[in-house]
């Protein structure tokens, strides 16, 4: 007889046995699951979707609610280096120990129902949030929204960042069909926040057929903003002369906006003063969204792993001015579109190390290398490829003069593989022990 789980790593292996598929998409098991367990929030709850911006709007509103003085609790995932990270309570990311109740728990209600890595590890946290009682829940969405295991819980507030194409394979060939399925979260007379300016004419006719209190960007909140500050309108309130979001990327206006409309919705039962959001959007961070690293050469650590993604980034790369060569460590999933993400990048990057990465959904060093020779037009670019994401940074780090940029990006295993001993210094005799 196997002996039981123990330790949170113990726990995690035995998700990973359970169930045939790594994804199986549908709410019926782990609905049912999540009935036995009695599961249930005694707060407002705010659930995020999208393909783009989740995580940034999550932290942004989890570091105004925190700065207005109130106990959150978030859920994200996946993770950039440990498991817990998927789980903060008042700002904090659980401990492996806390959670392992909750696991208990979960195995103990499900029975012979078999559950996917995603959906036990969901339920899991979700009862370790509730158990905090907080004052707040965040939850991002996992994968698409309408069957994803997130959306077994009726969110007062739904938040629908950017859409665009990813994962296509599970939720449809266009942004249409993708809408659809993130507006699967939104909810019958409760907010529906759309803080793309562009959303799919789905997202909007399901708002409608359900009779949700739709906000959309550009149409119940704005903002404007120059090289110093920026604005805010939503409806009845307005916020000017905010500092920018501490998220770098043109995106996070966009992302912020959205946060300030999902709080004004909720303001008669979580309000936050306009210092609570001065406060919150000045000191959020978020691990691998734009992150820089201060120090030379510069390192930018980067989770974009589609092309949307990819062309906020290679626009954020633009901004940031000239450096004299600009090195790229990229690892990436083989299911991804990797060539735009290859072509939109590839005009400011001097020299690639292609990465493998420790799964066996990822395309190889060598794959990524023969997509980027297909394509690769600059005769004066060089490439080498590297068993996994720490060797090539440390190659990168080697090859870098002082006054050159890293850019670390794709995967959240490839940003993760470099920050698992923790931020990265750069000069070439740390990295080298």
């Amino acid at each position: 007889m196997q002996t039981p789980p123990h330790t949170l790593d113990e726990w995690l292996a035995h998700c990973e046995r359970l169930h045939p598929k790594n994804i199986e998409l549908g709410l019926d098991r782990v609905r049912a699951v999540a009935q036995r367990m009695g599961l249930a929030f005694g707060c407002p709850v705010i659930t995020v979707a999208g393909t783009n911006g989740k995580g940034s709007t999550c932290a942004m509103l989890e570091a105004i609610c925190l700065q207005a003085g109130w106990r959150t609790a978030v859920y994200t995932s996946p993770h950039l280096v440990h498991f817990e990270e998927r789980c903060r309570l008042h700002g904090e990311i659980a401990r492996a120990a806390d959670l392992v109740p909750h696991f208990e728990a979960v195995e103990a209600a499900r029975g012979d129902v078999s559950l996917t890595y995603f959906e036990f590890t969901t339920l899991a946290i979700l009862r370790c949030m509730a158990a905090a009682q907080p004052d707040v829940a965040i939850l991002e969405v996992g994968l698409g929204g309408r069957l994803d295991a997130v959306n077994i819980i009726d969110a007062d507030c739904a938040v629908i960042t950017s859409v665009d194409l990813d994962h296509m394979d599970f939720l449809g060939p266009d942004r249409e069909s993708i809408g659809y399925e993130k507006a699967g979260i939104l909810r019958t007379g409760r907010p529906a926040i759309v803080s793309d300016p562009m959303p799919p004419q789905s997202v909007i006719d399901r708002a409608t057929e359900i009779g949700a209190d739709l906000w959309r960007l550009g149409h119940d909140f704005n903002f404007s903003g120059d090289k110093q500050q920026w604005g805010w309108a939503g409806r009845g309130r307005r916020y000017a002369g905010l500092a920018y979001p501490a998220l770098r990327g043109a995106n996070q206006l966009m992302n912020a906006s959205g946060v300030l409309a999902a709080l004004e919705s909720l303001r008669g039962r979580i309000p936050v003063t306009a210092q609570a959001v001065r406060n919150g959007l000045a000191m959020v961070e978020l691990p691998g969204r734009f992150q820089i690293v201060p120090g030379q050469p510069t390192l930018v650590l980067d989770v974009a792993h589609n092309p949307h993604s990819v062309a906020a980034l290679a626009a954020n790369l633009d901004a940031m001015g000239f450096y004299p060569c600009t090195h790229a460590v990229f690892g990436a999933m083989a299911d991804k579109d990797l060539a735009p993400m290859l072509g939109k990048v590839g005009p400011m990057v001097d020299r690639w190390y292609f990465t493998d990465l420790p799964t066996a959904r990822a395309e190889t060093a060598a794959g990524l290398l023969a997509k980027w020779q297909a394509q690769e037009k600059r005769k004066d670019v060089q490439a080498s490829t590297w068993a996994d994401p720490l060797q090539a940074l440390r190659a990168a780090v080697a090859a870098a003069d002082p006054a050159d940029r890293i850019v670390v990006f794709g995967s959240f295993y490839t940003v993760g593989g470099v920050l698992k001993d923790g931020i990265p210094r750069l000069q070439a005799t740390h990295l080298a022990d």
